[in-house]
């Protein structure tokens, strides 16, 4: 958009900040706060589904290959080194995010470890907990002084295919329960897309037993082959819940409140941004965010990680990573999973 001088620096800036103070996944909300800045309401709109379109396609048609064609040998070799891959990517990412949003402060430190061993000990994401650590940064980071200010701020089915996930065909109350789970994840996917895998573990393994371990690292796994938001994985898993149709509700769903969130929120964004008791919210919600993040690698680490190659891949992978910014991620993924292909007939 510099190129184009579609908007300026500042106008860059500002929708950066406001889409790190808000929930939900920051490349596509500061992608759609953009367009809304050019061309109000349908700028958001149109730019969403430009960014978001390209990724669901591909996702559509990998998870639609995966689900014919994911028993074959070669293909679970692949995704035997492509897991031990995504763990690392995983870890060098929570290490980052701990970097630019813990720091050196003790209270995000804090919230940050509580929410990790959490996430660890009870295989699940509690989002509750996400909540309570916004309002403990701001009683203890900003605490509100005594005033009396206060801010306001149906499918019906029509081809059984459409419906049909890896497990036959979905019932219409398994294809809502995917719409309010990934609503919900998608509000409280504070920056990193990659805070919702700690979402994907807890409730499509754990809670609705939709898909298996290993099916999730898959999902997480394709997310980051292709380019484009890792939350787009919410398009592989609603499909191998419920076919076609599950992955457009899954996608449309998590998507929903980074769209509402600029139309609703960005006319009033300058008003409320520099007030420090939502800042303080912010930094301990990403806190508590960061943590489950690495709650959930430490989880499907122990999926990922089975045996001395796989070992050997995520700690290659990790080395790679930390020393070096020039192999884009999506390369070492599939160089993880031809090792995997060779390595598979020896491991197993």
């Amino acid at each position: 958009m510099e190129g184009r001088r579609w908007v300026s620096k500042q106008d860059y800036l500002e929708g950066l900040a406001f889409s790190q103070l808000s929930p939900a996944p920051l490349a596509a909300q500061l992608a759609m706060y953009l367009g809304w800045l050019r061309a109000g309401a349908f700028g958001a709109t149109l730019v969403g589904i430009a960014f978001i379109l390209p990724s669901f396609l591909m996702v559509l048609v990998l998870a639609a290959l995966y689900v014919h064609y994911g028993n074959l040998p070669w293909i679970q070799g692949m995704f035997y080194g492509i897991g031990a891959a995504v763990i690392a990517i995983i870890v060098r990412s929570a290490i980052k995010l701990v970097r630019t949003t813990v720091g050196r402060d003790w209270l995000l430190w804090a919230i940050f470890g509580l929410i990790a061993l959490t996430t660890a000990w009870t295989r699940s994401e509690i989002v509750w907990l996400f909540v309570l650590c916004g309002i403990i940064g701001v009683l203890l980071k900003a605490p509100p002084k005594v005033s009396s200010t206060a801010a306001d701020m149906v499918f019906i089915g029509g081809f059984d295919r459409l419906w049909t996930g890896m497990y036959g065909l979905a019932p219409l109350a398994t294809v809502g329960a995917l719409f309010l789970f990934f609503l919900k994840a998608g509000a409280f996917v504070f920056g990193s897309g990659l805070a919702i895998v700690p979402f994907l573990y807890g409730a499509v393994v754990e809670k609705f037993h939709w898909l298996t371990e290993q099916q999730v690292v898959d999902a997480v796994a394709v997310a980051m082959i292709k380019p484009g938001p890792v939350v787009i994985t919410a398009a592989f898993i609603g499909y191998l819940v419920a076919g076609p149709a599950g992955a457009f509700v899954a996608a449309g769903a998590v998507f929903a409140p980074p769209y509402f969130i600029v139309i609703v929120a960005a006319p009033y964004y300058r008003r409320f941004a520099p007030n420090r008791q939502v800042k303080a919210f912010v930094q301990g919600v990403t806190a508590a965010a960061v943590g489950a993040i690495a709650g959930a690698a430490y989880i499907l680490a122990r999926r990922s990680l089975v045996d001395l190659p796989t070992v050997l891949i995520g700690l290659i992978t990790l080395t790679i990573l930390i020393l070096t910014k020039k192999i884009p991620e999506p390369i070492l993924i599939l160089v993880a999973g031809a090792a995997g292909v060779l390595l598979h007939g020896i491991a197993r």
